[in-house]
């Protein structure tokens, strides 16, 4: 009895974790973007995340000897407030030269900072509560490109809980290594591909209804979950792969507005398209393993059977996606 309870409280807090991440990753980061226009006039793009009429207290820092030319262009958009304006920085420029955000340390959020220069040279740059300001470097090598990149991928999954939780309610209906092998590769080719087509602007797609229809995937496989539960026939345990392909293309269009937004660098698009896409399997598969894991040291110290545990599971799960269905919906309806 005790034990099933610890396991309920883990289940409700892990829940509550999950909906309190997701509700935190609904709020896209900030995003700084300058544009080099002729040597030395850059574009000021500036998107800060914004709830109604409460705007998050940040503003760009730039050197002292870039001079604002001309007066900001003020307006908002849907959950965020964005200004324009010009910078002279003259013949001093930006490389070589500190570019932060003033607030952002009193904040939980990131702001995305991407410089494309006359050149169409790119740099990319995540800037953290702990990590405020970084120093604008000359031409980035492949190097740096790749774990630019990469890095981004892996963030990017590890703080996008929809993905994880439609991955975990995989998880808990596929039976045996080989059928779960091939349900996350054929996941992982399907998203790899959208994200591939739309990023490269191949094919164009609303971001907020494949939002909502990412919402609405995961909690199909959540009532997936419950029809194998109660005898059922179930599409997902018959062919999961198809459905796990079918659902993947959407999952990718999701991943390519992450880096959308980004952008990719115009000498080594291919390097980094490569190295993000890297990046979320990387942090897919470190997912996989810590809930196979979790699950292999719960049946090690729980021997008893808990029939509750996977139904409990299953309705956190479509309860969350449900609401997110909701939301997302009534967000460009």
């Amino acid at each position: 009895m005790r034990a099933g309870r610890l396991i309920a409280a883990f289940l409700v807090s892990l829940w509550a974790t999950f909906a309190t991440l997701a509700h935190a990753h609904e709020s896209r980061p900030g995003y700084l973007e300058l544009s080099e226009v002729q040597a030395g006039l850059f574009e000021v793009l500036w998107r800060r995340p914004a709830r109604g009429d409460m705007v998050l207290s940040m503003q760009p820092v730039l050197p002292q000897h870039c001079a604002q030319q001309g007066q900001r262009a003020r307006y908002p958009q849907p959950g965020a407030m964005v200004e324009r304006w010009s910078v002279d920085c003259g013949e001093q420029g930006l490389v070589g030269h500190q570019v932060g955000i003033e607030g952002l340390q009193t904040t939980l959020t990131d702001v995305l900072v991407r410089i494309t220069f006359a050149d169409e040279i790119t740099h990319t740059q995540v800037l953290r509560p702990n990590s405020i300001a970084f120093t604008v470097a000359g031409a980035p090598s492949k190097w740096a490109v790749s774990a630019d990149y990469f890095r981004l991928g892996v963030e990017h999954i590890l703080g996008g809980v929809d993905h994880l939780l439609f991955v975990l309610a995989l998880l808990l209906i596929v039976d045996g290594t080989r059928r779960l092998i091939a349900t996350i590769t054929a996941f992982t080719v399907a998203h790899s591909l959208t994200l591939a087509a739309a990023t490269l602007g191949w094919v164009h797609v609303p971001q907020a209804p494949v939002e909502a229809v990412i919402a609405l995937s995961i909690l199909f496989v959540a009532g997936e979950i419950l029809h194998v539960r109660q005898g059922r026939p179930s599409i997902t345990q018959r062919w999961p792969w198809l459905v796990a392909f079918t659902f993947g293309l959407l999952h990718g269009f999701g991943f390519a507005g992450a880096l959308t937004e980004v952008g990719l660098p115009q000498r080594e698009i291919p390097l980094a398209l490569l190295m993000f896409n890297i990046g979320v399997e990387a942090g897919q598969i470190f997912f996989i393993f810590a809930v196979l894991g979790f699950l292999y040291i719960v049946k090690r110290v729980i021997t008893a059977p808990l029939p509750w545990a996977v139904p409990v599971a299953a309705y956190g799960i479509g309860g969350l996606s449900a609401l997110w269905v909701i939301e997302r919906v009534s967000g460009f309806w």
